[in-house]
């Protein structure tokens, strides 16, 4: 047998009568052989002491790391415990895998304008969310790929979904049925910090840096078709995306006088959607008859409890899939708009 300590990888080519290349494609390039023959060399590769082609070497030799960075713009805390974030990690992560790539998290808030220095060995950049810090992106390495998800930067591509068709489908759903005092939740609408009423004196965030602003044209549109002025349709704000953040400020919607209270909610996200169902049962307001309440992103948590939401479905994987096999060249660079799916539920019927 070979001597291990000498083991590289020219012997384990030779001990198991293959090609060097394909001793190589086995740790670095999968999705080029067989499962078969692939398990076949890791087995061996394990039992014969090889640990694979030195990575910092082969960098060196071809200018590429397989590193795919994934820009996050919220912290890391945050975003892995989020529910739509986590969605489309899996889905970046399926295509990475497939392909003999590596997944490197890059947390966009709680940094300076320059990147952790990890990210500088990547070879694409994958940039996700609202992108609250724009001098990162300046930071980032030039010659890289870059694609952008929900949210745009001329020049690169973009994979979105129609987020104002999505919500005007929705809301004139939920219009069906006129409401009386219909409210609007956002999710971070105003550059200003907000966890709260949105007044005059907030400046709302463009358009093209954040998917709210896109919802809540498409809500508005519904109402407008409906006859409801929306000057007058009061608009509140959520700074982030968790029950905690999200309590306080659906308290205080709550527990207006009875009069004041709203009698429909149109809510960004599923999980602002289901703090207030879960406020609303606290207070004894019945879902739907004295409080319809309707959602955005068809989480799966949102499906399996009872009353289930009214929610718009987005494939959160497939973004992550889409913009994956972009930045590794195995989609064409373009514009890409992804379908989504209203999912009928008991809290808006």
């Amino acid at each position: 047998m070979t001597d291990q300590r000498r083991m590289t990888l020219k012997n384990l080519a030779q001990e198991l009568g293959v090609s060097t290349a394909t001793i190589s494609n086995a740790f670095n390039r999968p999705d080029q052989l067989s499962p078969a023959l692939r398990d076949r060399i890791l087995k061996a590769s394990k039992r014969l002491g090889y640990s694979g082609p030195d990575a910092k070497a082969r960098s060196l030799r071809t200018g590429r790391s397989r590193i795919i960075a994934v820009v996050l713009t919220e912290s890391l805390t945050y975003s892995l415990n989020d529910a739509v974030v986590g969605e489309f990690l899996s889905g970046v992560a399926e295509v990475l895998d497939a392909h003999g790539h590596t997944l490197l998290l890059v947390p966009g808030r709680g940094h300076a304008s320059q990147p952790p220095g990890s990210a500088n060995i990547a070879d694409g950049f994958i940039v996700y969310g609202l992108m609250p810090n724009h001098k990162l992106l300046d930071e980032l390495p030039a010659q890289r790929t870059l694609v952008t998800v929900d949210f745009d930067i001329e020049g690169y591509p973009t994979v979105h979904i129609d987020n104002r068709a999505a919500s005007y489908q929705i809301a004139k759903h939920a219009l069906r049925t006129l409401p009386k005092r219909p409210a609007i939740i956002n999710l971070r609408l105003t550059k200003q910090a907000c966890n709260g009423r949105v007044k005059p004196e907030h400046t709302r965030l463009p358009d093209t840096s954040t998917v709210s602003r896109a919802r809540l044209e498409g809500f508005h549109r519904a109402l407008d078709e409906h006859g409801i002025d929306t000057e007058q349709v009061p608009l509140w704000n959520i700074e982030e995306n968790t029950f905690e953040v999200c309590s306080p400020v659906i308290a205080e919607i709550l527990d207006q006088p009875l009069g004041q209270r709203p009698d429909l909610l149109l809510c960004m996200s599923d999980r602002i959607a289901l703090t207030a169902l879960t406020l609303a049962e606290e207070r004894g307001i019945k879902v739907p008859e004295e409080l319809r309440i309707t959602g955005f992103d068809g989480i799966a948590e949102g499906q399996y409890r009872a009353p289930r939401l009214t929610t718009v479905r987005q494939d959160s994987a497939g973004k992550g899939r889409l913009a994956a096999q972009m930045i590794l060249g195995r989609t064409p660079f373009a514009q890409q708009l992804l379908k989504t799916e209203l999912l009928l539920g008991d809290t808006c019927p």
